[in-house]
């Protein structure tokens, strides 16, 4: 699979930088965010596509007040999303912008109407955030434009990411990536359950990955190990440009951080491979073999004392000890010399 010119299955993990509320209201700071996002490796910088308007309803009743213990409770919904969100006037200039510096961008779409406006832009993927994932319509209709899904689950049951799976392959694609989330922000380490990454891909048949809003990058380099392809991360270029997100977002120094332990976690994980190699065979010269460890006249019978396993590795294989011992030699041994 694909996401753009990414090759997941040959290209290692794809690292995505959410941009969220991260731009400050300014235009000049989100494309200061997609230049650092590039700079600091990341793979692909997202947005989000909705008005207050597209996401909920202008209501102050009680449904729409926050609560529940959120860093922004007692805030209306409709509030928090009209400071939130990023001006859709806005994304034909940073699209532009990061195809022209060299970095993959696309959005999470959050009704219908942002799924055929961005279609112009003709994004590299979706992203159905964890919260829409209930919203069948909305993945479905996502799903028909044929474009690589990346779905959360973060408050998902298990039937309703069956669901989800299955409204995408129903209009054809097949090219889904579900990603571990843990809907709090930030999310607790004992809530992150990074085990279900690769039972997603397991018990769904698909690609897995991790949404993370954890604080650090300790849960990132976690999942990669369990085999998540594809992390997710908030990213702002800098804190104190304040905001919906900011308190758990990473910043430049951080997310170039994360990126690197993602990418020597790679190099460490490698493949499995038993093969011998030529720096394995010479270094197999600091093994253990058979050696004479006392002088051994012709006729003498080894014994332990006489015949050990020792550093270095240039003699006899070990394993053939118990087999010399008590035979009688055929010839004169001196002290160091190799037994072969």
């Amino acid at each position: 699979m694909k996401i753009g010119n990414f090759d997941l299955y040959k290209d290692g993990v794809y690292i995505i930088a959410e941009l969220s509320a991260n731009h400050g209201g300014s235009i000049e700071i989100a494309k200061q965010t997609i230049d650092a996002a590039k700079e600091v490796g990341a793979n692909a910088i997202k947005l989000q596509t909705y008005t207050a308007d597209t996401i909920t309803l202008n209501c102050d009743k009680d449904d729409f007040i926050i609560k529940g213990g959120t860093l922004w409770d007692d805030r209306k919904l409709y509030d928090l999303y009209q400071e939130a969100y990023l001006p859709w006037e806005w994304h034909k200039e940073l699209f532009e912008y990061a195809r022209k510096i060299g970095i993959d961008i696309f959005s999470s779409p959050f009704d219908k109407s942002a799924v055929d406006f961005l279609e112009q832009f003709n994004p590299s993927a979706y992203k159905i955030a964890s919260f829409e994932i209930t919203d069948y319509e909305l993945i479905g209709y996502t799903a028909s434009k044929m474009k690589p899904m990346i779905i959360s689950t973060g408050i998902a049951t298990i039937d309703e990411i069956q669901d989800a799976v299955n409204i995408c392959k129903s209009v054809g694609n097949n090219e889904i990536i579900l990603l571990k989330c843990t809907s709090s922000y930030p999310a607790p380490l004992e809530d992150a359950n990074l085990l279900t990454i690769p039972n997603l891909a397991q018990t769904f048949g698909v690609m897995a990955g991790f949404s993370d809003h954890t604080l650090g990058s300790t849960a990132p380099i976690v999942a990669v190990t369990l085999g998540a392809k594809v992390i997710e991360k908030h990213f702002i270029l800098d804190k104190s440009i304040g905001g919906a997100d900011a308190d758990f977002s990473m910043d430049k120094k951080e997310f170039a951080d994360m990126v690197k332990a993602i990418r020597d976690t790679e190099k460490l994980m490698g493949k499995v491979d038993y093969t011998m190699t030529e720096k394995i065979k010479k270094n197999r010269r600091f093994c253990r073999s058979l050696y004479v460890a006392q002088d051994i006249k012709k006729g003498e019978v080894f014994t332990e004392e006489n015949i050990r396993s020792v550093r270095p590795g240039y003699g006899m294989h070990p394993k053939y000890l118990k087999d010399i011992l008590g035979k009688v030699a055929k010839e004169d041994y001196g002290f160091g010399d190799r037994f072969e």
